[in-house]
């Protein structure tokens, strides 16, 4: 399998957008083990250009991935095809629906959606065929008084991507789909409870241990690899949805 898969990627071009930490900087070490070469794009200019040094990475670019302008100006200054771009941007907003302003629900249930569909304009005439864009975002698709904002972007976010992966064709569109991933962004979140949770997911998930970032990353490299996977979510949680 792992011949298979650096076989497969060597030689080709990665975008990781959010590539500097957790998730995505995963996906890019695990790509470039595999023979890709990686461009990384974040937002704290410090932490990428660490990632980079770290990965040997072909390139960084640091702005905000919600920033329209910088966005397109990144991808106008790629001078040669794309193969994969990955997109772990962004944070989950809690909070139950009606105790935002209006203003706030507007940002946080379209913010997600709307960057992938930027993302997938822009890949047009510079992903090449075949090529795929992978997007991540949660599984707490069930209606939650207090996980909203969540629940209801899981529960758009499929449909999104099967109708982009039509649109794009044959530039292939897949989202992984994450539960709780033991990242830094989970134990900012979580602060003093972090631990906690980490035991009771390894109490109750049916494997018995809590998902950490590498092995998203390697469900999102296959999803690069197999060119005969798109329009489809794939979530991966250990487990947590038939336990919740």
């Amino acid at each position: 399998m792992t011949n298979t898969i650096v076989q497969e990627l060597s030689g080709q071009s990665v975008i990781v957008v959010g590539g500097s930490a957790g998730i995505g900087f995963e996906t890019a070490r695990r790509a470039r083990a595999a023979g890709a070469n990686v461009v990384l794009t974040g937002r704290n200019p410090e932490r990428l250009e660490r990632a980079g040094l770290e990965l040997q990475a072909g390139g960084t670019a640091a702005f905000d991935a919600t920033d329209s302008a910088a966005l397109r100006a990144f991808f106008a200054s790629l001078r040669t095809p794309v193969d994969q771009v990955m997109v772990t941007a962004g944070a989950p907003h809690y909070g139950p629906l009606l105790g935002m302003s209006t203003e706030e629900v507007k940002s946080a249930l379209a913010a997600p959606l709307l960057l992938a569909i930027e993302i997938s304009r822009l890949a047009v005439g510079r992903v090449r065929a075949g090529g795929s864009l992978v997007f991540v975002s949660g599984t707490n698709r069930r209606p939650r008084a207090d996980l909203g904002v969540v629940s209801t972007n899981a529960a758009a976010f499929p449909t999104l991507v099967a109708n982009l992966a039509l649109e794009l064709a044959p530039i292939r569109v897949n989202l992984i789909a994450a539960g709780f991933v033991d990242t830094d962004l989970s134990a900012a979140l979580l602060g003093a409870n972090l631990d906690k949770k980490r035991n009771e997911l390894r109490s109750t998930l049916p494997i018995r241990r809590v998902v950490k970032p590498s092995d998203v990353a390697a469900l999102a490299v296959h999803l690069m690899a197999n060119t005969a996977l798109t329009g489809a979510t794939y979530d991966i949680d250990g487990g947590q949805q038939l336990v919740a």
